[in-house]
């Protein structure tokens, strides 16, 4: 064979191999990561619905015992949890042994203690399912709907790196104010016939409670890590100014991501890719506002990136902020994993699974319908972007397989 013809036949052959990564990795079932991930979808579809029955009649251990237990470096809880809907339902029904101001930050909320001394945050209703918020991607109150949506997104996705969180409705008269610290009580005040509060926070005025109606608050909780699990805090280095006129790096320099590739810890092990995942999950939540984030400390890199604070999502649903997807676009690469479970989400999957999972929660409905449709239509957007990055690097530089698994102690 001459040497120009060998040539076309290796060039073909490679196109081929090429094309076979691509469809084995775009909803075919053909390679090994194609099938263990389709069977951890399954597994995931199959523990959607959860049941508001659901209690723990088989251990003497807690609710809070058995979340705890859950959490390792690489997830909050694991992939198979029937206790789920036992430890959700005792989330939204346990009684409240005492009421404080939230921790330090900008927004509006609870520190609660349940029954057994576990902690939550409680963030109040602000908004009707249906009010849009206008402006910046990053404006208005936090969403506690938002939340709940963004817990079980993170299920639904696989990563598992979100804390539990579910809705709930407290009687400030007969569940907060008996229990509340003088701090708090200090910030209750009428407007009507509604209670109200405006807790302390940054943003938090006098002028701009939260108000129940009536006595009655809708809100959701959110499960305290473990104190075993101690966070630290990172900025974020896709993170806004928030100054008028004045762009981050990333905002105006498209190989930004080389500079990040160099500083710890995204130099090594899994936490570049964890931003990205990151930045795909809150691209279809609309969440504009992760300047910060956390991981367990003294992880040497090797720690996730917590899904926390979700709230500053869901605010307007004909908004797709691209901006959000900055690590994705300018990186251009994604875990394998990752990829797999968006193409199994497409074609209207992704709101199907949210409507089943969000069924359960004590206050559904909790998305307005143009919020599930955005969600769609922002995944496809997700996939057209992975493609292009493929069509300009190639599939072996934009897909990345990452099993780093590292044990509980």
């Amino acid at each position: 064979m001459k040497l120009k013809q060998r040539v076309v036949v290796l060039c073909a052959v490679l196109l081929l191999l090429g094309l076979a990564k691509i469809f084995l990795l775009d909803g075919g079932e053909g390679s090994v990561a194609s099938r263990r991930d389709l069977r951890a979808f399954r597994k995931m579809e199959a523990g959607l619905t959860l049941s508001r029955a659901a209690r723990l009649t088989h251990t003497l251990q807690s609710p809070w015992e058995i979340a705890s237990q859950w959490v390792g470096p690489r997830e909050v809880y694991p992939e198979e949890t029937p206790e789920l809907a036992a430890v959700l339902m005792a989330l939204s029904s346990a009684r409240v042994e005492r009421a404080d101001v939230g921790y330090k930050g900008t927004q509006l909320k609870a520190l609660l203690v349940l029954d057994g001394g576990q902690k939550v945050v409680f963030k109040p209703k602000r908004y009707t399912r249906d009010y849009v918020v206008e402006g910046e991607p990053y404006a208005g109150y936090d969403r506690h709907n938002a939340e709940v949506a963004a817990f079980h997104l993170d299920r639904i996705l696989g990563f598992r790196r979100a804390p539990l969180v579910v809705g709930r409705y407290v009687n400030l008269r007969t569940e907060i104010k008996p229990v509340a610290t003088d701090q708090l009580l200090s910030t209750f005040l009428m407007q009507g016939n509604n209670t109200c509060f405006y807790g302390k926070c940054y943003y938090c005025r006098e002028s701009e409670p939260a108000c129940a109606e009536g006595e009655t608050m809708e809100g959701s909780l959110t499960l305290w890590l473990p104190d075993v699990w101690p966070l630290q805090k990172h900025r974020h280095p896709w993170g806004r100014t928030y100054r008028e006129g004045k762009l981050a790096r990333w905002e105006y320099d498209e190989s930004y991501c080389e500079a990040v590739k160099k500083m710890p810890p995204y130099d090594a092990g899994p936490r570049l890719l964890d931003v990205i995942d990151t930045a795909i999950f809150d691209y279809l939540i609309g969440n504009a506002d992760r300047h910060h984030y956390e991981s367990f400390q003294d992880d040497g890199g090797g720690s996730m990136l917590i899904l926390l604070d979700n709230a500053k999502s869901f605010g307007n649903p004909a908004l797709d902020e691209r901006s959000i997807l900055a690590p994705l676009y300018q990186c251009c690469m994604v875990r394998v994993s990752t990829w797999n479970r968006l193409n199994l989400l497409r074609s209207g999957a992704l709101s199907s699974a949210m409507r089943q999972a969000l069924a359960f929660d004590p206050i559904t409905p909790i998305l307005a319908e143009p919020h599930l449709a955005a969600l769609d239509r922002r995944l496809s957007g997700i996939i057209a972007t992975v493609k292009q990055c493929m069509e300009t690097q190639g599939p072996d530089n934009t897909l990345i397989e990452d099993q780093i698994i590292l044990p509980h102690p």
